[in-house]
C-alpha cells in the first residue's frame, strides 16, 4: 500500500498543502496524512502514518524536507523504515528506497546536504573570526545585565527571583548571575 505524507510549515501555505495532496493522490496513495507544523514541533500526522505503515508498504512524500528535520532524523526515519520492511519514495527526486539504487542515491543525497551544513558552519567561523581581528564582531549584547538595576530594585521589595524573572521576561538564571555578580 502508498501512504502519504504532506506537511506545510504554516497556514498560509494552504495551496501548497494541497499541491502536496494531489501529487500524492496522483502517485496513487491510497492513505494520506497531512498537518501545517514547523518541522520542529511535534508532527502528530507524521507519527500517525508511521505508526500504520505495515511491511510491503510504502512511505511517499514530495519532498525531503516535508519528512526529515535533518541528515541524522533522515538516517533515523529510513532505519527504522528499512527495519520494518517499509519503502520510502520521494517524488520530486524520483527516489524509491525499495531498489538499490534508491537507497544508495538517499545515502549520498544525505551526506551531500551533511557535508554542505558542514562547510557553511565552517565559513561561518571564519567570518566571524575575521569580524573579531577587524574589531566589527562584539557579540550578542547581555540583555538581562543591562536590567540589573530593575532586579536589584524588585528584590528589595521583597519580589521572589521568580516572580521577578516573570516580569522581567528574562530567565531566573540571570537573575542568579546579576546576584552573584552584585555580591563577589
Amino acid at each position: 500500500m502508498l501512504v502519504g505524507y504532506a506537511r506545510t510549515s504554516t497556514l498560509e501555505q494552504k495551496a501548497g498543502l494541497e499541491a502536496q495532496q494531489e501529487a500524492l493522490e496522483a502517485a496513487g496513495c491510497e492513505r494520506i496524512w497531512k498537518e501545517q507544523v514547523r518541522s520542529v514541533a511535534p508532527r502528530q500526522a507524521l507519527s500517525e502514518a508511521l505508526g500504520f505503515c505495515r511491511e510491503g508498504d510504502t512511505l511517499v512524500v514530495c519532498k525531503l524536507d516535508r519528512l526529515a528535520r535533518s541528515v541524522r532524523h533522515l538516517g533515523e526515519l529510513v532505519e527504522d523504515l528499512d527495519a520494518r520492511g517499509i519503502g520510502l519514495r520521494i517524488l520530486d527526486l524520483g527516489l524509491d528506497s525499495s531498489n538499490a539504487t534508491g537507497k544508495l542515491m538517499l545515502n549520498v543525497l544525505g551526506s551531500v546536504a551533511q557535508f554542505e551544513r558542514e562547510l557553511m558552519l565552517e565559513r561561518q567561523r571564519e567570518g566571524i573570526a575575521k569580524a573579531k581581528r577587524d574589531g566589527k564582531y562584539k557579540g550578542r549584547k547581555p540583555t538581562a545585565r543591562s536590567r540589573s538595576g530593575e532586579v536589584y530594585a524588585l528584590l528589595e521589595m521583597g519580589v521572589s527571583k521568580r516572580e521577578i524573572a516573570r516580569q522581567l521576561a528574562i530567565s531566573e538564571r540571570s537573575i542568579y548571575r546579576i546576584v552573584a555578580i552584585g555580591s563577589g
